[in-house]
């Protein structure tokens, strides 16, 4: 007996730029049947007319990591049609962990009230498999926690020893299902690795067998092409293929160098190598509070920075610094959340507004801000320009990652006020550079979301609607598919989506989410 039956859709493989309107049949977990089934039996007949069905989106840029665990059910995610999510982007990755890394960890993890019962990541696939989530998870490794695990947050080059753990653990975590590494060359630690550590950690990846390696790059403002060029020059001394992850030019003064670093980017495809970047539809970006203070500020580790904050004299030469960097952008500048109870209402404000209450100039309160919350804030910075947006959309080796996690309206997720992109960054592609501006044609959009990371990632029998593949699928309206989260109200779903299958299992049915938890952990892209 077959499982369900969805009819009469109009289905886009994920490859072909034109769809056919068919049938198509689920039994178990697989697609079992495309075609004219209107005489067949099933357990469940879904009327599609006048939806598109697609292939489960693929969000290649995902934070969600500890929150597969506190919060399983992913609801802003499956509510716009994620079937899959990568995580350990920006150098930061739930293992392997070690001394500092591990300590970190179980700071992140205690407001979520959760434990880390885990160093290796094989352990942790493990215990998320047992909970149960609701869409597939897979994730890289990130170099920033393995040069935590081995030098802590210590500036300078990894001693040989040091090195040589480094490339253990990458190994380690390869060989328990890493997708590939990750570095977030304007975090702590990962800002301290050098070209050459950069190099060899992609090469022991490729090595045991995950030829991948994905970056948040040095700089994504004034040296942005300089970043991209240390990006492409890891393609060319690991061999590897190279992510290049939420491609932006940072700063009006910057706005239009996507051109030159795109047309780099292509060059380096024309050569041959296997380059490729990703974007979020979005005009600001999501990050630590923390990135605005100049890097000699964080030498040394978090307590060494906040001892400098707490120098009356450093203070003020870094808020003249800051005056003098960033002038009169402070409302650009919006706090989110990691927050204590002291500061808690200050989410959803914006640096300039904090300034007037505690008559401080936005510099000060900047600086005040990280020394209470112990460097711990976040904020969204409103710095892109929205035709760069869609130039970087427009680039056939692009496609789409949130840089978010999975949150939900309700419980321990639903705190802050994240980036509306939490919610809403796959709809609005569709509504926004789709069927608005008409950056993308409704098939390359999908397969931006679809066959190309799947390829990309080496995720096996998904991103494509065919006979044997996994039945990921998404049902949606093209017509009225949108996203309604916005800066101010961002805990908001989409509209437009119907259904949304993972591994044969509805996640989402008539619009709202059903519980069920049928993901899977992708062993080095695989599900075992």
């Amino acid at each position: 007996m077959i499982d369900a039956i969805i009819e009469g859709a109009r289905i886009f493989d994920g490859v072909a730029p034109v769809a056919i309107q068919t049938d198509l049949a689920i039994v178990g977990d697989r697609i079992a049947l495309v075609g004219d089934l209107h005489e067949r039996d099933a357990h469940t007949r879904i009327d599609a007319r006048g939806r598109v069905l697609a292939p489960g989106f693929i969000d290649v840029h995902s934070h969600s990591d500890e929150l597969w665990l506190a919060n399983p059910r992913c609801e802003s995610k499956v509510m716009q049609g994620v079937t899959t999510e990568i995580g350990g982007n920006c150098g930061s990755s739930i293992a392997p962990l070690r001394d500092l890394a591990f300590e970190r960890k179980q700071e992140d993890l205690a407001h979520l009230h959760l434990d880390a019962t885990w160093n290796g990541l094989s352990d942790f696939f493990n215990l998320v498999e047992h909970n149960g989530v609701a869409l597939n998870v897979a994730t890289l490794i990130g170099l920033g926690t393995t040069r935590r695990s081995v030098r802590g947050d210590l500036e300078g080059r990894l001693e040989e020893a040091q090195a040589l753990a480094q490339l253990a653990l990458v190994r380690e975590g390869i060989e328990q299902g890493g997708l590939g590494v990750s570095s977030g060359l304007i975090y702590v630690p990962s800002r301290y690795a050098d070209l050459d550590e950069l190099v060899a950690c992609a090469r022991e990846a490729r090595n045991a067998g995950a030829p991948r390696y994905v970056s948040h790059i040095r700089d994504e403002g004034d040296d942005l092409l300089e970043a991209v060029t240390e990006a492409l020059d890891g393609v060319l001394l690991a061999e590897v293929a190279v992510q290049c992850s939420h491609h932006k030019a940072a700063g009006k003064k910057n706005w239009g160098k996507v051109h030159d670093s795109l047309a780099a980017i292509a060059q380096a495809r024309q050569n041959g190598f296997a380059v490729h970047a990703d974007v979020y539809p979005y005009v600001a970006s999501w990050t630590d509070l923390a990135t605005i203070l100049p890097e000699a500020t964080l030498f040394g580790g978090r307590e060494a920075a906040l001892t400098r904050l707490a120098d009356p004299a450093i203070c003020a030469s870094l808020a003249l610094a800051l005056d003098l960097e960033r002038g009169d952008t402070w409302h650009d500048i919006l706090i989110t959340g990691g927050l204590s109870e002291r500061n808690a209402e200050l989410a959803g404000r914006r640096i300039d507004d904090i300034a007037k209450d505690w008559h401080l100039r936005p510099s000060r309160a900047a600086l005040r801000l990280l020394l209470e919350e112990r460097l711990e804030p976040q904020a969204i910075f409103f710095t892109m320009n929205e035709d760069d947006v869609a130039t970087v959309l427009s680039a056939e080796f692009t496609c789409i990652g949130s840089d978010a996690s999975a949150r939900a309206l309700h419980g321990i997720t639903a705190q802050g006020v994240p980036h509306p992109r939490t919610f809403g960054t796959f709809p609005r592609v569709f509504g926004r550079y789709v069927r608005q501006r008409k950056t993308l044609e409704l098939a390359e959009a999908i397969r931006r979301m679809t066959s190309l990371p799947a390829d990309i990632f080496g995720l096996t029998g998904r991103g494509q609607i065919a006979v044997g593949m996994h039945a990921d699928l998404v049902v949606f309206d093209p017509e009225a598919i949108v996203d309604t989260a916005t800066y101010d109200r961002p805990f908001s779903y989409p509209l437009g989506i119907d259904s949304v299958f993972v591994n044969g299992k509805a996640v989402v049915q008539n619009g709202a989410p059903t519980g069920a938890l049928p993901g899977r952990a992708l062993r080095n892209g695989r599900a075992t």
